[in-house]
């Protein structure tokens, strides 16, 4: 759909039906003089119901149907958003009789090294980061627990001379997942990218909920772009899915806004999902992650992981402080430090048992930190992407180097298993 005038009434619904809904496959371009309203300004302000300044105000794409995703692209003029049109066609149009979208020409070679891939940040926290090969360097991010920016990496990992098309970037508070449309050794996908960086929120911020989006977690907006993406992908092309991922925020204010209803529409979309799924862990895989990516899921599901990547239901640092809080307690009481005070204020006298209390709770809350950091890394040394290849949660493990030349050899197994089952 392009809505390039004022829509008013029926129309917009008709839109709806067709691109809005959280299992459509049909996208939804807008221009500058594009609105849709259900009643009409001057129907509004005669009625006595609420308006805004004109009709842009209350369906335009820049004020209302780009940041809460309705509409999935903007486009400057119509001519704009037919070139947008064609680009959406070059990843998924399908010839009749054919199962996916044709294979693209590259001359981005299917053995190309990521590592090599420059990464530029303006964040002075990144600075020391200049190629991708950095991010799984045990020396420049050793633990894997660097933030850094998810876009590099799929561009990094997509075809150099194909441009990726990107849906639902003005969706607000949907920031950390991105969506492309894109091509890996020429095959059109939909690559799925779950933002590895904090990033700030905007507007008034509730008091029950994050100061930020935090990096790798997907909120209740976040699951269901995700959701739409998958289901946008279904039955037309592959989908890839990058992941840095610890799972789903579990704030009340996320809660409250349908975090649950939202994560299970991604597990929802994975298990109708029709066609090759890949999904690559490049950091971390934690928590509510491991139930909607799941094998168990949809048995089409491929899914392999960087080396030196970990993966658990729960990260090291909730665990140790909640699921292994004995372990951290026994340990702190045992440290020497800490027993030390204990015999000191066993021997004083009350004057000066006061004193040494008070000294005892400062060296225990920081041997206990202490602790829970030791307790951490030696979960997560345990829970490595090793293990969980051991345990059947992930498929393969690849070096840094392979992920790319992986990638594409994942998707041309998925093509060929799809078409096999549609020729039985």
């Amino acid at each position: 759909m392009i809505v390039n005038g004022i829509n008013v009434g029926a129309q917009p619904y008709w839109n709806a039906e067709a691109t809005m809904l959280i299992h459509t496959r049909g996208i939804l371009i807008m221009t500058p003089n594009g609105a849709m309203v259900l009643t009409g300004k001057q129907s509004l302000d005669y009625s006595g119901g609420v308006s805004a300044e004109d009709n842009y105000g209350i369906g335009g794409y820049e004020p209302i149907m780009g940041p809460n995703g309705q509409a999935q692209y903007f486009a400057l003029d119509l001519s704009a958003a037919c070139h947008i049109l064609m680009r959406h066609y070059e990843h998924t149009y399908v010839l009749p009789g054919e199962r996916f979208p044709r294979r693209a020409q590259t001359a981005d070679p299917a053995t190309r090294d990521v590592r090599d891939f420059p990464y530029f940040s303006t964040r002075p926290e990144e600075s020391d980061l200049t190629c991708l090969g950095d991010l799984f360097s045990d020396e420049k991010n050793a633990g894997r627990k660097r933030a850094f920016d998810i876009r590099t990496v799929m561009r990094g990992l997509i075809d150099a001379d194909h441009q990726p098309l990107e849906r639902w970037h003005d969706m607000r508070d949907a920031d950390t997942v991105v969506v492309w449309d894109a091509h890996l050794g020429g095959y059109p996908v939909a690559m799925l990218g779950i933002e590895s960086r904090p990033l700030p929120r905007r507007g008034f911020i509730p008091g029950d909920g994050p100061e930020q989006w935090t990096a790798g977690t997907l909120f209740p907006l976040s699951a269901k772009k995700a959701a739409r993406a998958i289901n946008s992908a279904s039955g037309n092309r592959p989908l890839v899915v990058i992941a840095n991922l610890s799972g789903f925020d579990g704030s009340p204010e996320s809660l409250r806004n349908l975090e649950l209803e939202y994560g299970a529409e991604v597990g929802r979309a994975i298990t109708n999902f029709k066609g090759p799924i890949v999904f690559c862990v490049v950091s971390r895989y934690h928590g509510g992650s491991f139930v909607v990516f799941s094998k168990a899921l949809n048995e089409h599901l491929e899914v392999a992981a960087v080396s030196g990547s970990y993966a658990s239901v729960i990260g090291g640092v909730p665990a140790a402080a909640v699921v292994f809080a004995r372990e951290v307690d026994t340990r702190t009481k045992s440290d020497p430090r800490a027993k030390a005070l204990q015999e000191q204020i066993v021997q004083a006298d009350d004057a000066q048992r006061a004193a040494l209390q008070v000294k005892l709770n400062e060296i225990s809350a920081l041997v206990r930190s202490e602790k829970v950091g030791e307790v951490a890394s030696e979960f997560d040394h345990i829970h490595n992407v090793q293990r969980a290849q051991r345990v059947g949660s992930i498929d393969h493990v690849i070096p840094p180097e392979a992920i790319r030349p992986y990638l594409i050899e994942a998707l041309e197994r998925g093509i060929e298993r799809e078409l096999q089952r549609i020729a039985e």
